[in-house]
């Protein structure tokens, strides 16, 4: 007998009848024998749904209250899911994120998982109950509030209870087939990949891909959890994402050049202009920045200007942090020494991501000319070992993606199908 894990997002279960098929699905994993835990996001848009109502009654919300507002979507979806496997006679039961286990730090609105200790759910396995568990949220010891882990947690719920269970596979179910070559909403020729590494994954999932949320990957990655990725409107096989150095010795798999294209239109750009070129200058600038927890991605430094002795230090971050770091650096103006600042919230960044980079020349050429190609001009770039990153034009990023996908040859004879809204 199995253990299997599974996530099913909130376009999964938007409504009464999508609970019912989800049930279908989950009561047809148990008849196969396998013992089932299943966590679950709220119902469709219910959590912007309560996010406005919150900001309707105070635009500044206590981010305790907060948290226990937004947990109310989960717990409604998992008692609903609950009732929908009895009514098709398998007993199931339903358990909170803090009556599964799962123990964070205090952090509101973005806590990190510290252990996890599912009494509960074994000895309702044991009992032969299907678990059902609300993702998104914690408790913490310390202060003994409920917690969230942030937008895409009920990722890293799953994954994290199939590392806590030993489960043989942590399947996330999505409102596509897999994981494709690119957004199929922005790319319709993407193509579904069958297998990527988690290594390739993390750096998709960094550069815009929301299939799959980074922490889910990383903790996966971390715990040796091999996860399925795949539609809960059909049953397709999706995508396995899996790590390498867990091959049987001597098994090796051969890793496509690109594996794939991501797009990202959630950060902005803030230029420092005028930068004194002297030592420690832009350690100054990042140590400010960091203050105000800002998630730095890109960092371009100009060629110092030899009349004025000054640079210019350009960084994205995510758009929610840009006027955080805006206001603290201008606090510091006159210790840092700058001219003035400038904030581009209109960037989009574009990746390529793929293994086999590390053994073969010309990608970034091959980048460059596509987006030469299509017009699109190139304002800073990044690069990892498996990854090159660009910023551009936020209204040019989805052309730039379709022409970037076509110049590699990633291109599918037909559209590939995506079966239900936005959401995940």
């Amino acid at each position: 007998m199995s253990l299997i894990v599974q996530k099913y997002g909130g376009s999964s279960v938007a409504d009464a009848q999508s609970i019912k098929r989800v049930a279908k699905r989950i009561v047809e994993t148990r008849k196969a024998g396998n013992d089932v835990v299943v966590a679950v996001s709220a119902m469709g848009d219910t959590t912007d749904e309560l996010i406005d109502l919150a900001n309707e009654v105070t635009p500044i919300q206590a981010p305790r209250e907060l948290d226990m507002l937004l947990t109310a979507g989960e717990r409604i979806s998992m008692a609903l899911l609950a009732m929908a496997i009895k009514a098709m006679g398998y007993d199931a039961r339903s358990f909170t994120g803090s009556q599964a286990g799962m123990i964070t730090d205090a952090t509101h609105g973005a806590a990190r998982i510290v252990d996890v200790t599912p009494v509960r759910l074994r000895e309702a396995l044991d009992d032969g109950a299907i678990v059902i568990v609300a993702g998104f949220q914690g408790f913490s010891r310390d202060t003994k509030d409920i917690t969230t882990l942030g937008r895409g947690g009920s990722d890293t719920t799953a994954v994290a209870l199939a590392a806590a269970l030993s489960a043989d596979v942590c399947e996330i179910y999505t409102d596509v087939d897999g994981i494709f070559t690119s957004d199929p909403r922005v790319v319709p020729l993407a193509r579904k990949i069958d297998r990527i590494t988690s290594e390739e994954m993390l750096e998709l999932a960094a550069s815009g891909a929301k299939v799959l949320h980074i922490r889910a990957v990383e903790y996966a990655r971390r715990h040796g959890v091999t996860l399925h990725v795949r539609s809960s409107f059909s049953n397709n096989e999706g995508t396995i994402v899996y790590d390498p150095t867990s091959l049987p010795e001597g098994e090796t798999m051969e890793q496509p050049i690109i594996s794939g294209v991501a797009t990202d239109l959630s950060e902005a750009k803030i230029t420092v202009v005028g930068v004194p070129d002297v030592p420690g200058a832009a350690a100054k600038i990042f140590r400010i920045v960091a203050k105000t927890n800002a998630n730095v991605d890109m960092i371009v430094q100009n060629v110092s200007a030899a009349a004025t002795g000054r640079t210019d230090i350009s960084f994205t971050l995510p758009k929610p942090e840009g006027q955080g770091a805006l206001t603290a650096l201008r606090n510091e103006q006159s210790e840092l020494g700058f001219e003035s600042l400038q904030y581009d919230d209109q960037i989009g960044k574009l990746a390529l991501v793929g293994a086999g980079m590390r053994t073969n020349s010309g990608v970034s050429a091959k980048l460059f000319e596509a987006l030469y190609d299509s017009g699109i001009n190139i304002e800073m770039i990044s690069t990892s070992e498996i990854r090159v990153s660009v910023v551009t034009r936020a209204d040019m990023v989805n052309e730039a993606a379709r022409a970037v996908h076509t110049a590699f040859g990633l291109d599918n004879e037909i559209e590939a199908v995506v079966y239900a809204g936005t959401g995940r």
